[in-house]
């Protein structure tokens, strides 16, 4: 089959369990979330409206069709990929944790122009360190200053907009997004330019690890005040008594007497 068409195929499907599972994430009644074949982060996935009446093949051929059809319906179907991408945002929050340590940037959006038939919203860890991201058009598709990556929360407020500025704005015209990918390489981070891709994926790398070594430094620091807090507690001296018995003016003569006194010299 056409590779173009391949994410109609799976749509299509009644039945997604047959897909198997180095294709499949997940699926509901009215989605289907795949794995990037050609993944441009660490993490990627698709996530496809699926071919269920009322909606056809058709409808869903671009996020412009959809848009550009009934707008209640659109809305709905957005709606439901807004769902399906929160569960699995989680997901990938859960594995970074459990593989790196910490978590990073979750992006999720649309392609202004698609290059495959069969409208599909991106979920995409901002680190864009990946074998594949290849050249100029693979990073300047999901440069989110750029504009050819539209937010999904942005699209999502299209529908309730003045109806002049929504059809203008559904149409996606290719002449108005496709120059943006040949903007010039730019750090998403910093915004420092490159003239070629293996200089900029060298310094994404190097950003993505700086990120990592903070993230983990902070986490460990949360982790000992959490531990310091416990064994406050552990001792039966709130934060908020320290503070008070640290604050109070010394008294020499009651500090014998507590010293005489074996009750009251457990207590601190």
């Amino acid at each position: 089959m056409d590779e173009e068409k391949i994410l109609r195929k799976y749509a299509r499907k009644a039945d997604p369990q047959s897909l198997p599972p180095t294709i499949r994430f997940e699926y509901d009644e009215h989605t289907l979330t795949v794995y990037d074949a050609y993944p441009k982060s660490v993490f990627h996935f698709l996530i496809l409206p699926r071919i269920v009446p009322p909606l056809t093949a058709g409808r869903l051929a671009s996020l412009r069709t959809l848009l550009q059809g009934d707008k209640a319906q659109a809305k709905e179907v957005l709606d439901r990929l807004d769902a399906a991408a929160k569960i699995v945002r989680e997901q990938i929050e859960a594995e970074m944790l459990n593989r790196f340590g910490y978590k990073w940037s979750i992006w999720t959006g649309f392609h202004a122009v698609q290059s495959m038939e069969h409208v599909h919203l991106h979920v995409i860890s901002s680190d864009l360190c990946s074998p594949s991201m290849k050249n100029k058009k693979h990073y300047n598709s999901f440069h989110p200053e750029h504009g050819f990556f539209l937010p999904l929360e942005e699209i999502l407020s299209w529908p309730e907009a003045e109806p002049s500025w929504y059809a203008t704005m559904s149409e996606l015209r290719p002449s108005q997004y496709e120059p943006f990918l040949k903007e010039s390489l730019s750090c998403w981070r910093c915004y420092k330019e490159f003239k070629n891709m293996p200089l900029l994926k060298e310094h994404l790398q190097e950003e993505w690890d700086a990120e990592a070594k903070r993230e983990r430094a902070r986490l460990e620091r949360k982790q000992k005040l959490e531990q310091d807090r416990l064994k406050k507690a552990d001792r039966g001296e709130s934060p908020s008594a320290k503070r008070q018995r640290e604050s109070s003016p010394s008294d020499p003569e009651p500090k014998r007497q507590r010293a005489d006194s074996p009750s009251q010299s457990t207590q601190d």
